[in-house]
C-alpha cells in the first residue's frame, strides 16, 4: 500500500511539473487606432467593453503604456521586433529590415510553436510563408468573405481566429496574432466608421462627451505648422469632427467598432476556456497607437502628444499572483517591450537585438524593487510622411516631469512641465527661466536617439 501511495504521489508530482513547464501559448489581440481611455475599466463611462474589462479584472493593466512611434505600420514592426524604428528601419509601411528569425513570430516558430497571423499586417508584402496559418487583409470595413458574401472585417477576424484555434495541432504550443483593422477609419468613405448593424442598439441615444481639449484655444497652442490647413491631422478633423452633429455620429460609430472588437476578444477568450488552455496562455490586448478624438483640433495620430502615443495594455498571464490580479501599474511600458516579454514567458531566448524589456517583473514582484530600475523616460520618433506640411517628422523625450519635442524640419522646440501642465498646453521652450531644463532635455534627446539605433 505504501508503495502504491508513493507511486501515485510520484505520478501526480510528475504531471504537475509537466504542466508547470509546458511552453506558454501566446495570443496577441492588437486593435487599430485605439487610445488608452477607450475602455470601461479605464474610467470611460460611455464605451462598452465588458469582455476587455473582465480580462483586466482577472489579469493586469498598464495605465501608462506608450508607443515609440505613433503610426500603424511602424508601431506594428516595433511590436514584432522589439525595436525602435531607428533599428528596424520601417519608417512608414514598408518591410522592416530585422531578420525574420529575430522577430516574435520567427523565434516562436523556430521553437516549435504553431504560428498564425489574422488581419492587418501593414509592414510591406505579407510574408505568408513564415506562418502556419496566414490570413491578412485590412483597409475596408466591409469586404468579400471567403464564401463570396459581404462580411464585416471584424467578423472575418473572428471567423479566422476561431478557425485557427479550433484547427490547431493539439499538444503543440501556439502563437496567434489577431490584428484588427477596427476601429481604424475607412479613409476613402464619407462616413469613415462603418460598424455592423447589430451594434447600433448598443449606443442608441448615447451622447458622446466632447474632449476637454476640443477647443480653439488648444488648437492655437499647437505649433503653427500643425494648425495649417495642409496638415493631415487638421484635414482629417474636417472629415470627422468639425460639426457637433457630425462629431456625435462619427464617435458613436467609432465606439460601436470598438465594442465589436471587444465582442470578438470575448469569443476568442471563451474558445480558449472551452479548450481548457486559457490557464496555459498569455493573452495581450493593446493598440498600435493612440488617437485624437478631435482633441487639439486634430484627428488620427502621428504627433507626440498624450492622446496619440498612449495606448491600452491588458495582460492575462497565468503567472500573475492571485493578490495581483485586477490591479494596475503606471510605469512606462512600451510596445517594444511586448515581444521580449512574450518570448520570456514562452521560455525562448530573447534575441540580442531586441531593445525592449520583460515587463512581467512589474506584476510578479509587488513591492520589490525592479533591477535594473524600470525606465523613467523614453525616446519617441516619427518620420516624415509625404512632406513636412502633410505629416512632419518629430522626436521627443517623454518623462514623468517634462516632455521635450523637436520638430527638425521646422527647427521648432516644445517643452512642457507635465507636473503643472499635464495637458501640454503651455510651451516653455521660448520662455525665460527654463534654459537649463531645455538644454538638459536636448542633451538627453541626443543620448536616447543614439541608444535607439
Amino acid at each position: 500500500m505504501r508503495f502504491l501511495l508513493k507511486l501515485w504521489v510520484c505520478f501526480f508530482a510528475t504531471a504537475w511539473i509537466a504542466v508547470a513547464e509546458r511552453p506558454m501559448n501566446v495570443v496577441v489581440l492588437l486593435a487599430d487606432d485605439w487610445r488608452f481611455d477607450t475602455l470601461g475599466v479605464a474610467g470611460n463611462e460611455v464605451v462598452k467593453t465588458p469582455n476587455l474589462d473582465a480580462l483586466a479584472a482577472r489579469g493586469f493593466r498598464f495605465t501608462n503604456a506608450r508607443v515609440t512611434t505613433s503610426i500603424c505600420g511602424v508601431s506594428r514592426a516595433s511590436l514584432m521586433t522589439g525595436q525602435w524604428m531607428s533599428r528596424h528601419g520601417n519608417k512608414a509601411f514598408q518591410a522592416f529590415k530585422t531578420p525574420w528569425a529575430e522577430t516574435l513570430s520567427g523565434v516562436l516558430r523556430d521553437e516549435g510553436y504553431h504560428v498564425g497571423h489574422v488581419g492587418k499586417w501593414h509592414c510591406g508584402a505579407f510574408p505568408a510563408k513564415e506562418f502556419d496559418f496566414a490570413r491578412s487583409y485590412n483597409g475596408r470595413h466591409w469586404m468579400k468573405g471567403r464564401d463570396g458574401q459581404e462580411v464585416h472585417v471584424t467578423k472575418q477576424n473572428e471567423f479566422d481566429a476561431l478557425e485557427f484555434l479550433k484547427g490547431r495541432p493539439k499538444g503543440q504550443p501556439f502563437l496567434l496574432n489577431l490584428c484588427f483593422f477596427a476601429p481604424h477609419a475607412e479613409d476613402g468613405h464619407p462616413e469613415q466608421y462603418r460598424p455592423q448593424p447589430e451594434s447600433s442598439e448598443w449606443y442608441d441615444g448615447v451622447e458622446i462627451p466632447v474632449p476637454p481639449l476640443a477647443t480653439k484655444e488648444a488648437l492655437m497652442n499647437l505649433p503653427p505648422f500643425l494648425q495649417a490647413a495642409k496638415n493631415e491631422g487638421r484635414n482629417r478633423f474636417r472629415w470627422r469632427f468639425d460639426e457637433p452633429a457630425k462629431y456625435q455620429r462619427m464617435m458613436r460609430n467609432y465606439y460601436r467598432l470598438c465594442s465589436e472588437v471587444d465582442a470578438v476578444c470575448g469569443r476568442v477568450i471563451r474558445e480558449l476556456e472551452s479548450q481548457g488552455v486559457l490557464d496555459e496562455t498569455i493573452v495581450i490586448f493593446s493598440g498600435d497607437n493612440g488617437y485624437f478624438h478631435g482633441d487639439r483640433g486634430l484627428a488620427d495620430k502621428w504627433y507626440p502628444y498624450e492622446e496619440s502615443i498612449r495606448v491600452p495594455l491588458i495582460v492575462h498571464d497565468p503567472r500573475i499572483p492571485a493578490d495581483r490580479r485586477g490591479k494596475a501599474n503606471d510605469d512606462f511600458v512600451l510596445n517594444v517591450d511586448i515581444a521580449p516579454s512574450l518570448l520570456a514567458a514562452a521560455g525562448a531566448k530573447v534575441p540580442d537585438g531586441m531593445q525592449g524589456r520583460d515587463f512581467s517583473v512589474l506584476y510578479q514582484k509587488d513591492g520589490v524593487e525592479v533591477s535594473p530600475k524600470w525606465r523613467e523616460v523614453f525616446f519617441y520618433e516619427h518620420g516624415t510622411i509625404r512632406d513636412k506640411d502633410f505629416i512632419p517628422s518629430s522626436e521627443a523625450v517623454v518623462g514623468r516631469d517634462f516632455k521635450y519635442t523637436w520638430w527638425p524640419e521646422f527647427e521648432y522646440e516644445e517643452l512642457f512641465d507635465l507636473r503643472s501642465d499635464p495637458l501640454e498646453q503651455k510651451n516653455l521652450a521660448g520662455e525665460a527661466g527654463h534654459a537649463e531644463v531645455l538644454e538638459a532635455q536636448r542633451v538627453l534627446l541626443k543620448r536616447l536617439r543614439e541608444g535607439a539605433r
